[in-house]
């Protein structure tokens, strides 16, 4: 999936540029449940810049050594905006130990939070989470080293429609985007495949500055219209990477059957 950076991103674009950079226009002057589909060339970058305090939005924040796990270790991500974080022990390691704060986020209320950033809404109501923590508040942000909690998450507002309880929650939008796209041509449009669906048009459209890396560059022209799923308008800088490791998060595969 792509990726949300909501602050400290200075330097990333030239960055990213110039490891393979085109503007999207000639007067021009970063989505995943499971790891290939990982922005590795603008991680990568990311890394190399060494950038620090963070604060990432993305559903998790990959595995040990690999995808966002590589900033992890690299202790540049201050905050993480997450629904599902459970397959990183590093992540693990710095929420508890205090150097990491999470702010947990139910899967289709984060995806909605980025869509609504990318659509101009401010916030909306959801009955997700109404009666938990999610909206009662207390859920462990960070902590302090001893172990203890530092800050807790703060009570949402609830409103009832209709007889329910619905949680307001608010938009995300960030400074950067880093989608990784399977097809794209010089003007920025983009085509996605399979599960790069998910997250990676609706981050496209939640940022001030959107970094494409793609697996294929083509003219302008070459994509037929039809397919394209984020207009070359949500995209600033776009490059080709050289190599994808498309490394699989959680390989399973069916056992063979009694002989």
């Amino acid at each position: 999936m792509g990726y949300l950076s909501v602050g400290h991103g200075q330097g990333l674009q030239e960055r990213a540029g110039r490891r393979a950079g085109h503007p999207r226009r000639r007067h021009d002057p970063l989505g995943r449940l499971r790891a290939l589909r990982h922005p590795e060339h603008c991680i990568a970058a990311l890394r190399e810049l060494g950038t620090k305090d963070l604060v990432v939005v993305s559903n998790n924040c990959g595995v040990d050594s690999f995808g966002l796990g590589i900033l992890l270790q690299n202790r540049q991500i201050r905050k993480m905006i997450s629904s599902y974080v459970g397959e990183n022990k590093e992540f693990e390691r710095q929420y508890l130990s205090g150097e990491l704060e999470v702010e947990l986020t139910p899967q289709g209320t984060l995806a909605e939070r980025i869509r609504a950033g990318g659509a101009g809404i401010p916030a909306f109501y959801t009955p997700t989470g109404a009666g938990t923590a999610i909206s009662e508040g207390g859920l462990p942000v960070l902590y302090n080293p001893d172990g203890t909690v530092k800050k807790y998450s703060e009570k949402k507002e609830v409103r009832q429609f209709d007889g329910r309880d619905y949680v307001l929650e608010p938009a995300i939008r960030g400074d950067y985007a880093l989608v990784k796209a399977w097809r794209g041509d010089r003007f920025g449009n983009l085509v996605y495949r399979h599960t790069a669906m998910n997250f990676n048009p609706m981050m496209a459209m939640a940022a001030k500055v959107t970094i494409a890396e793609v697996e294929e560059l083509v003219e302008v022209g070459s994509l037929d219209p039809d397919h394209i799923h984020t207009p070359g308008i949500f995209v600033h800088r776009i490059f080709q990477g050289e190599r994808f490791e498309k490394r699989i998060e959680r390989r399973t595969v069916r056992k063979a059957p009694a002989a």
